[in-house]
This record gives C-alpha cells, structure tokens and sequence, in this order.
C-alpha cells in the first residue's frame, strides 16, 4: 500500500503567487529580454545537452 506524504504540490495560490512575482519583477527591471533570452538558452542547453556536444547552436537570438 503506497502512502502519499505532503501536499498536492503548489497549487493555484502558488501559480498566482508566482505570476503576480513575475509580473512585479519584470516591471521593476529585474527580469528583461536579454536575461530571458539567456535563461532561455540555458535551459535549452541543459535539456539538449547532446545536441550541444554535436556543435549545434542553440543560443536565441532575436
């Protein structure tokens, strides 16, 4: 018998939460487009890490 222990993750005050954070920082100049750009393609990177060691270029750029 599997017993589930915590919560049901983060919910929709969380995603609000998180949202309205979001919002707040981008409209304060934490967060901009180079910074997205760059987050953007290191998630990328770190996903298709094999793709990376194959040369292939996934830096965005707009």
């Amino acid at each position: 018998m599997a017993y589930r222990y915590g919560g049901r993750g983060i919910g929709l005050i969380g995603i609000i939460y998180i949202i309205i954070g979001v919002f707040v920082a981008w409209d304060r100049g934490y967060i901009y487009e180079d910074l997205l750009r760059r987050v953007g393609s290191a998630l990328l990177a770190i996903f298709l890490w094999f793709l990376v060691l194959l040369e292939v270029d996934l830096h965005i750029n707009a």
